[in-house]
C-alpha cells in the first residue's frame, strides 16, 4: 500500500467512525436507529438489507476520497479536506454544532479556563493593519513597554502587516515560558521597535468592568462569556460594590456569547430565592436526561436589578435574563437577544481536535423556548439579519434611549404567563421589558471611530503641535480618570479637523464631524482615556453616554416595585412594553475589523 493510500484509508476510517458517533448523538430517532443498525451490521447482528446499507455508506466515503486522490489535478490537503467534511456534516444539523481543528480547540479550552498563555494586549484590525488597543496590567506586554497605538508589523520574523487579528492571535499565543518576537511601529518614532516577550498566563475574566455609576447604583459588565470563574467573579464584584454603597444594580449581559451552563445557573442563583426553577433542559434521554435546574443560593441579593441585553446576548446569558424576567426579579432592558436555545456539549476527538454538538434544548422557568428558527439552512440568514430599527435616525450619546414600538414578528408564537401575571412569547430570543436602542452605527460614525483612533495614536505620542500635554508614556491603572483629565477641548477638536483634512484616506468630511459633534467628542475621549488609563476606563467613558445604560438607570425604581410585588404576591401595573411578541430578528455582526481580541 502506498503512503497516500495509507492516508486515505486512515481518513476514511476516521470519517466513518466520527460520522457514526456524531449522527448517533444528535440526529432524529429515525437516523439514530439507522446508525445503530450500521454498528450492528459491522458486528454481524443485522439483516442483509441493513448490512447492505452500512456497506454502501462506508464505500461511498472510500470511493469519493479514492477518486479525488487518483484523479484530482492538484495536490490534496487531506487534513483540510477531512475538516471540511466533518464541518459540512455538522452544518446540516444546526448552526451551533461546530468542528474545531487542534489550534482552535485549544483556544476554546483556554477560554473556558478563564486564562491563556500570551503577552496581554488587546488588538484590533484597522484600515492598514493590526494595532494594540490597550495593554493589560501586570502582563508581559505591560512589563516590556508595549503601548496603545503600536502597530504590529512582524511576529517572530514573519510579515504581519496584512494579517487579520485572528492570524496575529494564533501566532502570538503559545506555550508558557516561551518567547515571541514582535516588531512594532510607534507614532512619532522613525524606526520600528523590536521586543522579545516571554509568554505567561493572561487573565480572561468574564467580568470586565465593575464600578459605581453614581452614589447608589452599581454596574457589573458581565460580557466575557460564562467560564469556570464567572460566579466567583460576580460574588466578589457585588461584595466590592456593596462596600462602596451600592443599593441597586445594573447587570450588563450585552454581547455576552454564553458559555458554561452550570455557571449560568450559579449566576442566576445569586438573585433568586432558593429552589426557584432557573432552566429546564430536554434532550434525547440516552444522551441528555431531561433535567430541571433550580437556584441553589441561600441568601440571594435583594437589591433592585436591571439586566441589559442586546442582539448578541446569547445562550447562557439568555438563560440568566430569562430566569430573572420569568420570575419578575428584575427588569430586562435593551434589544431582543440572539435566540440560542440549544445546548452544546464539548467532545474531544483524536489528535487534539474537537467539536461542540447540540445534545438538548433549554427552556425558561415558565417553559419558553428561545431558539430562533434555522430551518432555512442559510447560515448567513441566521447570523446576519437586520431588524426594523436599523434604518432609523441614529441615537445620540448622553441621552436615554426612548422605548421602541414593536410589531409582532410571529403572531403564532406560544404565549406564557409568568410571575405577576405577565405574558411573554416563546421563540426568537428574550424580548426586553423595555426596548432601548444603542448608539447607532452609521457609515459616517464608523469612519469617525477609525479617524479618532489614528488621531489619538499621534496625540498620545505627543507629536501634535500645541497638545504635547496629552502625551501618555505610561498607563495609570490605579485611579479612575477625572473629568479634568485630558479634556476634549475646542483646541483638540480643531486639531482633529486638521488631521482629517490632511489624511484623505479617512474618507471623512468636516461637515460629517460637525453634524455629529457629540459622538466625535465621545469617541475622542474614549480613545484618549484608554491610552492613559486602560481599556476599562475607556469603556466607562462610553457607558456614561450609553443610551441603553441611561435608560436602565431610569427604570430601576420600576424594577424595585416589580420585585416587591412578586415577593408579596400583590398585583402590579407597570407601563412597560413587555407584553408583546419579539420584535425583529437579532443582528449578529461577525465583522472581524470591529472585534477586539486579547492575546
Amino acid at each position: 500500500m502506498t503512503r497516500n493510500s495509507s492516508i486515505v484509508a486512515v481518513l476514511v476510517a476516521a470519517l466513518v467512525i466520527v460520522t457514526a458517533s456524531i449522527a448517533g448523538g444528535l440526529a432524529t430517532r429515525t437516523t439514530h436507529r439507522r446508525v445503530l443498525n450500521i454498528n450492528a451490521a459491522r458486528a454481524g447482528q443485522s439483516t442483509p438489507e441493513e448490512k447492505y446499507e452500512a456497506d454502501k455508506i462506508e464505500n461511498d466515503y472510500h470511493e469519493a476520497i479514492t477518486t479525488v486522490e487518483e484523479k484530482y489535478a492538484g495536490e490534496v490537503d487531506y487534513e483540510k479536506a477531512t475538516q471540511a467534511a466533518i464541518q459540512g456534516m455538522l452544518f446540516t444539523l444546526d448552526p451551533h454544532s461546530v468542528y474545531f481543528p487542534s489550534a482552535e480547540f485549544k483556544k476554546l479550552k483556554e477560554d473556558q479556563a478563564s486564562s491563556f498563555y500570551g503577552i496581554g494586549v488587546q488588538i484590533l484590525r484597522h484600515d492598514d493593519g493590526v494595532y494594540i488597543q490597550s495593554v493589560v496590567e501586570n502582563t508581559p506586554a505591560a512589563r516590556a513597554g508595549l503601548r496603545y497605538g503600536d502597530r504590529i508589523v512582524e511576529v517572530d520574523g514573519k510579515d504581519a502587516r496584512d494579517w487579520s487579528s485572528d492570524e496575529v492571535s494564533k501566532n502570538v499565543r503559545g506555550a508558557r515560558g516561551e518567547p515571541v518576537g514582535l516588531k512594532v511601529e510607534r507614532a512619532g518614532a522613525e524606526v520600528a521597535f523590536n521586543f522579545k516577550i516571554v509568554r505567561d498566563s493572561v487573565p480572561l475574566p468574564s467580568i470586565r468592568n465593575v464600578y459605581m455609576i453614581n452614589s447608589t447604583t452599581g454596574y457589573v459588565g458581565l460580557v466575557g462569556g460564562f467560564q469556570r470563574s464567572t460566579d466567583e467573579e460576580l460574588r466578589e464584584s457585588i461584595a466590592a460594590l456593596r462596600k462602596d454603597g451600592m443599593r441597586q444594580l445594573i447587570l450588563d449581559l450585552r454581547n455576552n456569547p454564553g458559555g458554561l451552563l452550570d455557571q449560568a445557573i450559579d449566576v442566576s442563583s445569586e438573585f433568586l430565592p432558593r429552589d426557584k426553577v432557573i432552566v429546564s433542559v430536554k434532550g434525547r434521554s440516552e444522551y441528555h436526561d431531561p433535567a430541571v435546574y433550580k437556584s441553589n443560593g441561600s441568601e440571594p441579593e435583594d437589591v433592585p436589578l436591571v439586566v441589559l441585553i442586546n442582539r448578541n446576548t446569547a445562550s447562557a446569558s439568555e438563560i440568566v435574563a430569562g430566569a430573572i424576567q420569568d420570575h419578575g426579579r428584575g427588569l430586562v432592558v435593551g434589544e431582543t437577544s440572539f435566540g440560542k436555545g440549544l445546548v452544546q456539549h464539548v467532545f474531544q476527538l483524536p489528535f487534539n481536535t474537537g467539536l461542540t454538538l447540540t445534545t438538548a434544548r433549554y427552556y425558561t422557568p415558565y417553559g419558553r423556548s428561545l431558539q430562533r428558527d434555522y430551518s432555512s439552512g442559510s447560515l448567513y440568514d441566521y447570523y446576519v439579519r437586520h431588524d426594523q430599527n436599523d434604518n432609523q435616525q441614529p441615537t445620540q450619546p448622553g441621552q436615554p434611549s426612548p422605548n421602541e414600538s414593536a410589531a409582532p414578528r410571529n403572531s403564532n408564537a406560544p404565549a406564557f404567563r409568568t410571575a405577576a401575571g405577565r405574558i411573554f412569547y416563546g421563540g426568537g430570543g428574550i424580548t426586553p421589558d423595555i426596548e432601548a436602542r444603542p448608539l447607532t452605527a452609521t457609515p459616517a460614525r464608523a469612519r469617525i471611530v477609525e479617524a479618532a483612533f489614528y488621531f489619538t495614536r499621534s496625540l498620545a505620542a505627543g507629536v501634535i503641535p500645541g497638545l504635547e500635554t496629552y502625551r501618555t508614556d505610561k498607563v495609570d491603572y490605579n485611579r479612575p480618570p477625572k473629568s479634568t483629565d485630558y479634556p476634549i477641548t475646542d483646541r483638540v477638536l480643531e486639531a482633529f479637523r486638521n488631521y482629517v483634512r490632511k489624511d484623505t484616506a479617512q474618507r471623512l468630511q468636516i461637515a460629517q464631524i460637525d453634524a455629529d459633534l457629540d459622538f466625535v467628542k465621545l469617541r475622542l475621549r474614549e480613545e484618549v482615556i484608554t491610552a492613559a488609563f486602560g481599556a476599562d476606563a475607556g469603556q466607562r467613558v462610553l457607558l456614561e453616554s450609553d443610551p441603553q445604560a441611561l435608560r436602565a438607570i431610569g427604570v430601576l425604581p420600576d424594577a424595585k416595585r416589580l420585585a416587591e410585588s412578586v415577593r408579596n404576591g400583590t398585583p402590579i401595573s407597570l407601563n412597560l412594553k413587555s407584553m408583546q411578541h419579539p420584535s425583529g430578528v437579532p443582528f449578529f455582526p461577525g465583522i472581524e475589523e470591529f472585534e477586539e481580541i486579547l492575546i
